[in-house]
């Protein structure tokens, strides 16, 4: 005599009822843990060793960078970070609005929604330690966001690489995914236009010109196929077609070059700094390379650069503030998670 089973669906197709929470771990690029010369050189050590931030045979790069480099630039450093910190929190702004973003976001999203953490991919919190807590609260999913919204194997690739080397050491391994970059995302594109306008609004002049800058990265880099500059390319072709300016009218540059190869060009301080003598006195910069304002932003651009301006002959320099932890990049960030956690939630 047979016997015919009965198949059982679950409520939600792909989904055990018994399976534990879903996480999502916010990961940005980090920041020493104070403006002490040792934080800083700390800090300095573990970025510049990543090997896909500094692509030379480290037998030539470690001792030039224990030796010289870091023997003088935590100095430096440490005055620019001095410059920006958040002082009330004893932090800096980087860690102030990504911990602001993960709390804003946490709050978007219904209370039995995902359980949202956040890291730095270099200093403290560590990617290891806040998988590791996700973990031990319950969750056998993450989903980790990297914060930048073009793709560099510099940025997003050493988030996966940190994510990866964390999940080597564990016997329990969650399920993972890796949110992908969002260089013209509707909701950052509109955000980024929206702060421009409000950011002009205030201004008693209007600016002559208005700028974008990128984070540089060396040539070789994107000759080895690095796609981050065709990914800013398509932030600036959605921005502009937003706001109804040409390339001329809003140029692309870029910043932070370190060393003596040549990187993404045209150099934003070479660029700014020309415009005063061609007649352009008042500027606005904007950087659309990062989700919150961090030492690139509000020092390199906010201070540096606009000394250097000044300097020039210009009379009016203003930064436009990155989306940090504004409603507009905190449905951006719910648009993002909810569309990677498709089939992780019920619908």
């Amino acid at each position: 005599m047979t016997h015919h089973s009965r198949i059982v669906r679950p409520a939600f197709p792909g989904r055990s009822q018994a399976a534990g929470q879903v996480g999502v771990l916010l990961v940005n690029l980090g920041t020493p843990d104070s403006t002490r010369y040792g934080d800083v050189r700390r800090y300095l050590s573990e970025f510049l060793s990543d090997r896909r931030v500094i692509e030379v045979n480290p037998w030539l790069w470690q001792p030039l960078l224990q030796g010289v480099i870091l023997t003088t630039r935590p100095f430096r450093s440490g005055a620019a970070y001095r410059r920006i910190w958040n002082e009330a929190a004893d932090e800096s702004p980087l860690r102030t609005y990504t911990r602001a973003q993960a709390d804003r976001l946490r709050q978007a999203l219904p209370p039995d929604g995902p359980r949202i953490d956040w890291a730095m991919r270099y200093g403290r919190p560590s990617i290891a330690s806040k998988l590791e807590a996700l973990q031990a609260a319950g969750c056998d999913r993450i989903l980790v966001l990297p914060l930048y919204p073009q793709y560099s194997a510099t940025t997003t690739a050493t988030v996966n690489d940190a994510v990866f080397r964390a999940l080597m050491r564990m016997r329990r391994q969650p399920a993972i995914r890796i949110a992908p970059s969002f260089p013209d995302h509707p909701l950052y594109i509109e955000g980024l236009a929206r702060s421009i306008r409000a950011t002009l609004a205030g201004l008693e002049r209007p600016p002559q010109r208005l700028v974008a800058s990128f984070h540089g990265l060396p040539r070789r880099y994107v000759k080895a196929g690095d796609p981050y500059p065709a990914e800013c390319n398509r932030t600036m072709q959605a921005l502009r077609r937003r706001l109804g300016l040409s390339a001329r009218e809003f140029p692309v540059t870029f910043q932070s070059r370190f060393g003596r190869e040549p990187w993404l060009e045209p150099y934003t301080d070479e660029r700014v700094t020309a415009l005063p003598e061609r007649g352009i006195r008042r500027v606005a910069v904007i950087t659309p390379g990062f989700l919150a304002d961090c030492i690139e932003t509000l020092d390199e651009i906010g201070h540096e650069l606009r000394e250097e301006f000044l300097a020039a002959g210009g009379e009016a320099f203003t930064l436009i503030p990155c989306l940090n932890d504004g409603q507009d990049a905190i449905d951006l960030l719910r648009a993002l998670v909810e569309q990677e956690l498709s089939g992780w939630l019920p619908a």
